[in-house]
C-alpha cells in the first residue's frame, strides 16, 4: 500500500500545499492520544542512551544544542558525524510498527532526538545524506512539547512556513521533500519542556559483495 500516493483519510492534513493532491508534506495531529503519548515521551527520556556529539565549524569546536541517538541495521553519518546503530528495543520498533501501518511504507532505521527545552535547536538543512539514497520518504513523531517546525524551499529560502508539532503528532514529508526544501527546528526561549522525536527512514541495502547492480 501507498497511502502518500492518494491520502484520503481526512485525519491527514497537507502541509505544504492546499491542494491534497500536490501537497508532499503531511501533519496528522493526535496519531498518538496525549496519555499515551506523555507516557512515551517518559518512558524513551529515561531508556535511551542519548548521546551529544560535536561539530567543528570554522575551526571551533561546538556541541550540538540536542541529545540524540541513532537506531536501525546500518550506520549513519551527517556532518562528519558516523552514528552506529544501536538494535531495536521494543518501545522503538513498537512505534516504527505503528508508523509503518499509518504510512503504509516500510522503515529500517530512527534518528531520534531528544530538545531538553526551549534552548535546544536544529539549524537549516535538509536530510540528503547519500546514505538515504535520492528521494528520502521521512516520517516523523512529535513527542513532548509543542515546537515550531520552519520550512523553507530551496528555490526561495526567504519564504517560511511554519508548523506547529503538537505532543503526539505525526509529520511525513515524502520522496522530493529534501530536494526541494530545507527545514529547521528554531530556538524558543518561552519552551521549557522537553521534546523528543523520533524520524523514521528506510535506508538501501547495499548490494551484497560479488553481485551486479546493472544489466
Amino acid at each position: 500500500m501507498d497511502l502518500f500516493a492518494t491520502p484520503s483519510s481526512s485525519r491527514w492534513e497537507p502541509v505544504d500545499d492546499p491542494a491534497r493532491d500536490r501537497a508532499k508534506i503531511w501533519l496528522r495531529p493526535g496519531f498518538v492520544a496525549p496519555d499515551e503519548a506523555t507516557a512515551l515521551f517518559e518512558q524513551l527520556r529515561a531508556a535511551i542512551p542519548w548521546r551529544r556529539d560535536e561539530l567543528t565549524m570554522f575551526g571551533k569546536t561546538h556541541p550540538i544544542p540536542r541529545l540524540h541517538q541513532w537506531y536501525g541495521d546500518a550506520p549513519y553519518t551527517w556532518s562528519g558525524i558516523r552514528m552506529q546503530p544501536r538494535a531495536w528495543t521494543p518501545a522503538v520498533d513498537g512505534i516504527r510498527r505503528r508508523v509503518e501501518t499509518a504510512t503504509g511504507r516500510r522503515f529500517n532505521a530512527a534518528l531520534i532526538n531528544y530538545y531538553r527545552d526551549g534552548d535546544d535547536s536544529v539549524g537549516w538543512h535538509a536530510d540528503d545524506e547519500p546514505e538515504l539514497g535520492p528521494a528520502p520518504f521521512i516520517a516523523s513523531l512529535s513527542l513532548g512539547a509543542e515546537r515550531d517546525f520552519v520550512l523553507r524551499r530551496s528555490s526561495a529560502p526567504r519564504e517560511r512556513l511554519s508548523v506547529p508539532l503538537p505532543h503526539g503528532s505525526l509529520l511525513v514529508m515524502v520522496e522530493g521533500v529534501q530536494a526541494a526544501w530545507q527545514h529547521c527546528l528554531p530556538r524558543r526561549k518561552r519552551v521549557r519542556a522537553g521534546r523528543i522525536n523520533l524520524t523514521f527512514r528506510l535506508m538501501p541495502q547495499p548490494p551484497a559483495r560479488g553481485s551486479t547492480t546493472g544489466c
